[in-house]
């Protein structure tokens, strides 16, 4: 199965961006991006690609862990851009090094329960995908300028989930990818 770390915003945080990103999409030619549903909404904190069963135990309790030492913190859905012309993210603020070090140990967690993890060496930075491009004239930046200015409300991270990836069905069109959590523990307790 294929499984990530991520904290999940609450509710109202993402209604707040509903009303952003539907205000991106009445940008031009905002019908031909893939629109990234409301309930793929979350923050990735490792990517852990195909895990078999028999290391998710072993995950679940270094997860477990990693939750345990990390205290709750707070965070807000702010500004945003784009990764070339591929992707419209928007990004977080707050206490970013909190974030990154819980992703740093929730990255190390399955590194000790054996995921064979890519080894990535760029530095971790907040960031909850809004829309992919598959159309090689079509530029992002008006879509990232569009965010320089967001900023939602505070919310406390109190939790560290462990999501499964339910990939789009082929042939599908606008079919996109499923997110179910299957495990969540939360911080500092």
């Amino acid at each position: 199965m294929r499984l990530f770390a991520a904290v999940l915003p609450p509710a109202p945080a993402l209604r707040e961006l509903a009303v952003e990103v539907a205000l991106l999409q009445r940008l031009p030619a905002a019908e031909r991006l893939r629109w990234t549903g409301r309930d793929g909404w979350h923050f990735t904190l490792a990517f852990y690609g195909e895990v078999s069963a028999d290391v998710l135990p072993d995950l679940k309790e270094r997860l477990a862990r990693a939750a345990h030492r990390r205290d709750p913190y707070e965070l807000w859905i702010a500004g945003g851009g784009r990764f070339a012309d591929r992707v419209v993210w928007v990004g977080a603020d707050g206490d970013r090094l909190a974030m990154r070090r819980l992703a740093d140990a929730a990255a190390a967690a399955g590194r000790r329960a054996g995921v064979a993890m890519a080894d990535e060496h760029r530095p971790y930075t907040p960031h909850l995908t809004l829309a992919r491009n598959r159309v090689p004239a079509l530029r992002l930046a008006p879509y990232a300028t569009a965010l320089t200015e967001f900023v939602g409300s505070r919310w406390t991270v109190g939790r560290l989930s462990l999501m499964r990836s339910h990939p789009p069905v082929r042939g599908v069109a606008g079919d996109q990818p499923h997110y179910e959590e299957i495990a969540s523990w939360p911080l500092g307790e």
